[in-house]
């Protein structure tokens, strides 16, 4: 039941933005940012991302018709840029976070109080705030995951709490990706993520002092 109840098993929906946007739009967004986290957590994008429609409509049950109406009407906002590369091609996508943040602010004499919650959200995502060990801890916790707080937090002090060539915009959703190196009981090498590749050559080195 708790696996049921879990922050993976949501879409993170914000309210201002649905009455905005339309629920359709609102929800893609909250998706395509959810997969960006992702990919960021991983050291796997320069701002830009991939999906697929059968991805998108598997995690939120829009249909490829939905997703391009809402995907055109996100465009005239300036919310998302998307290009195709690749053979066979696959569609990245961008997510305008500086727009986001703005239609956030003309909505703020509105209803000042969520979204000045929803707007801390989206400068915590942009300006990093390194967390301490009792927040590591406490959220390790939450999840039964087992990492080890101190770990972690050496781990990304070692590197300048940069994942790749970007800097960390959050630290829970890279808690979140330890989380899933630590359950793969069988990876192929050539796999294994640059990110996992470091996490592990830094534990290593760990328990040789």
């Amino acid at each position: 039941m708790k696996h049921l109840l879990s922050s993976s098993a949501f879409i993170i929906l914000n309210k201002n933005l649905a009455r905005k946007l339309g629920l359709y739009e609102a929800i893609l967004l909250a998706d395509l940012i959810s997969k960006e986290e992702y990919f960021i957590a991983n050291g796997m994008t320069d701002d830009w991302f991939f999906n697929t429609e059968s991805n998108i409509e598997k995690d939120t049950t829009l249909n490829a018709y939905h997703q391009r109406k809402c995907l055109i009407n996100l465009k005239k906002l300036n919310i998302i840029e998307t290009k195709r590369l690749g053979i066979p091609a696959k569609q990245y996508f961008k997510i305008n976070q500086e727009q986001v943040l703005q239609i956030l602010k003309n909505l703020s004499s509105k209803d000042s109080t969520t979204i000045n919650k929803n707007k801390e959200i989206i400068i915590t995502n942009k300006y990093f705030s390194k967390p301490n060990l009792i927040e590591v801890e406490n959220y390790c916790k939450e999840r039964k995951n087992n990492i080890d707080a101190e770990s972690f937090i050496n781990f990304y002090d070692s590197k300048g709490w940069m994942v790749g060539k970007n800097k960390m915009k959050d630290w829970k959703a890279a808690i979140r990706t330890w989380e899933m190196r630590n359950k793969k009981q069988y990876i192929k090498p050539n796999s294994i993520s640059k990110i996992d590749i470091q996490i592990n050559e830094y534990m290593k080195g760990k328990e040789l002092l």
